[in-house]
């Protein structure tokens, strides 16, 4: 019986409207925009060498489950900035990273079934944790704030960040089962993508695929070995885990 439900955020409980899972087609603009906010006077071949070596972080063109702190991340993307001499000789990384997500303009959806969903596990007494991926370069709170309306309904919200571990890693389901004292096979882990089911996969715990019909993140009809497929978060009340 299932005791503990992990949930991934992107893609299972909301989006980010309008923006494909790389995010990588809006690095561009949003270098342009620090570059021209900042009056940095950066030159074309700087701003493509900084979408370059951001785009090699992402995971999705370079393969990694080893997190890396932002910092880092935007240390490395600007270390070629060679800037006018009317501009002081460093700029504060964390103004950087402000600018560029600004840029984005991220509009949060949280889909319909979400809250409905989570309230009624609350009220079968089921635990719920969120174990999600941050965004190549994204502040840990940054993408708390996005999700603020989902917060309050998390037991124990883990990331990447948090963990120093992408998924599949089973690193943030070992620290959210430590968390509450939780075999593998009392959790279910809930999520849109490949690195979710593996992730459960390697845990031991059983895994469900969302494939929501309305969302273009994904094809539908895959198939990652998962042990259930639903198309909407209240599916989860019929597969009489809980």
């Amino acid at each position: 019986m299932i005791k503990l439900a992990v949930f991934d955020l992107g893609g299972t409980l909301m989006e980010y409207q309008g923006l494909h899972l790389s995010w990588i087609s809006n690095y561009k603009k949003c270098f342009d925009y620090v570059n021209q906010k900042l009056e940095l006077g950066l030159t074309e071949t700087q701003i493509e060498k900084s979408i370059q070596i951001l785009s090699d972080f992402n995971p999705r063109v370079k393969p990694r489950e080893e997190e890396i702190e932002p910092e880092l991340i935007f240390k490395a993307v600007t270390a070629g900035w060679k800037l006018s001499d009317s501009l002081p000789d460093s700029i504060p990384v964390a103004k950087i990273i402000d600018m560029f997500f600004e840029a984005l303009e991220l509009k949060p959806l949280i889909y319909e079934d979400s809250i409905p969903c989570l309230k009624a596990l609350r009220e079968r007494g089921i635990k719920i944790a969120v174990l999600t991926d941050v965004a190549t370069g994204m502040p840990d709170q940054l993408h708390k704030n996005y999700n603020a309306p989902l917060l309050p309904y998390f037991d124990l919200y883990v990331s990447s960040l948090s963990c120093s571990f992408k998924k599949p890693n089973t690193k943030g389901l070992c620290d959210i089962a430590d968390f509450f004292h939780e075999e593998p096979q009392n959790m279910l882990m809930i999520g849109d993508d490949k690195r979710d089911i593996l992730v459960a996969q390697r845990f031991g715990c059983k895994s469900v695929l969302i494939e929501r019909p309305s969302s273009d993140l994904h094809e539908t009809g895959r198939d990652y070995g998962q042990d259930f497929t639903i198309s909407d978060l209240n599916d989860l009340f019929d597969k009489e885990l809980f």
